[in-house]
């Protein structure tokens, strides 16, 4: 069983749209997250005058599923900042809305240490691909000592637990159903049964599983060969996942699409729109494979099932 984590959150200004600061219990580190309109406060805090690791996170035009970040690291965050919100043509960047930096309460971070951390995040961040990263390269830091690089491997692991209570997921590891290990991961708790979806008249059928709160879709699951619901809803969906080659046509029809990767959906009921080339209602669409109950019955049989813990019924008593 997971252990819990107590992380402590504070709205600076009282407002939940401005800044925002974070910590982990037993972490030295810290976090201040604001909008890119609140830069001018945020730059007044003491934490950008520190060394450490930023990310400045914003719309992909060219993408809809997936943000633009860009990870750095400096001596004086704050310059940087400024820096970076200068116009385009000035050295500056345009794409960014909200910022994020990590500093240290204990301010032991050195330059060596944040230079060997941004090239950590920058190779989770690209092997993880929930993001376009804007950053050109990543320099490899091996210089540091031994025990420099544990504490930084640590750091970097808080940076990951803390980031995606922020809102910023292109940290957080995908969990894919059909990747290497399959049958062991199978046994833990947060893994669904197989779901299908079958289309006879379009000679579909796909296979989806529920891992950690996302819906995947299954590799080698086949989807109808175009958009051919009304326009709106999950067409620019589908039509993305197309262009990211997510779907590609399919080799036994070339009528129709198939995953060439498992790829995770916000709910069952877009996984069930892609794979049907319109708009779907997946939680009845989809079924367990071995009993053909619905996501919809099956779900709710988790939560009637569903016991409160013993230290939930001595508090109420």
């Amino acid at each position: 069983m997971s252990q819990g984590r107590s992380i402590r959150l504070f709205l600076v200004d009282g407002s939940p749209n401005g800044l925002l600061t974070a910590e982990i219990m037993n972490w030295t580190g810290h976090v201040l997250t604001g909008p890119r309109s609140k830069l001018s406060e945020l730059v007044k805090r003491p934490e950008c005058g520190r060394t450490g690791v930023y990310f400045l996170v914003g719309p992909d035009p060219d993408n809809s599923l997936r943000p633009l970040v860009y990870i750095g690291e400096t001596d004086d965050v704050g310059v940087r900042l400024k820096q970076h919100n200068r116009p385009e043509d000035q050295g500056g960047k345009d794409f960014w809305e909200k910022v994020c930096l990590i500093t240290s309460k204990d301010q032991n971070l050195t330059k060596a240490h944040v230079k060997y951390l941004e090239s950590l995040l920058i190779r989770n961040a690209r092997d993880v691909a929930r993001s376009t990263l804007v950053n050109s390269t990543s320099h490899d830091y091996g210089n540091l000592p031994e025990s420099d690089r544990a504490d930084m491997s640590f750091f970097h692991e808080q940076i990951r637990t803390i980031l995606p209570v922020l809102g910023y997921d292109f940290l957080r590891d995908v969990t894919l159903p059909s990747s290497p290990g399959k049958a062991a991961q199978e046994a833990k708790p947060d893994r669904s049964p197989v779901f299908m979806l079958d289309l006879p008249k379009y000679g579909i059928q796909a296979k989806a599983q529920e891992i950690d709160g996302e819906f995947f879709v299954l590799k080698g699951s086949l989807a109808r060969g175009r958009w051919a619901g009304a326009a709106g809803g999950y067409e620019a969906l589908f039509k993305q996942l197309c262009e990211d080659k997510v779907l590609v046509r399919a080799e036994s029809s070339q009528d129709l699409l198939t995953f060439s990767t498992d790829r995770a959906f916000s709910s069952p009921s877009a996984a069930a729109a892609v794979v049907s080339g319109r708009s779907a209602n997946g939680r009845i669409a989809w079924v367990v494979a071995k009993t053909g109950q619905t996501y919809a019955a099956w779900q709710d049989q988790q939560v009637s099932a569903a016991q409160p813990s013993p230290e939930a019924t001595e508090v109420s008593e």
